[in-house]
């Protein structure tokens, strides 16, 4: 098995290298936080937007 990683990392073999493989889950695992911190700011903006839509009493 680390034959194997290691020949695809020096380029011997083709396949996908330990480091584009760490580079996917880094970018796999920050693309989940973007999108739940959109989902945050979206249900955010619908509850200042009928904040702003209330009418005020004096």
């Amino acid at each position: 098995m680390w034959q194997r990683r290691y020949d695809i990392d020096t380029g011997v073999k083709l396949g996908v290298t330990s480091d584009m493989t760490e580079e996917n889950r880094r970018l796999r695992r920050e693309n989940a936080e973007l999108k739940k911190a959109n989902e945050v700011l979206k249900a955010a903006s619908v509850f200042f937007a009928k904040e702003l839509d209330r009418p005020r009493t004096k």
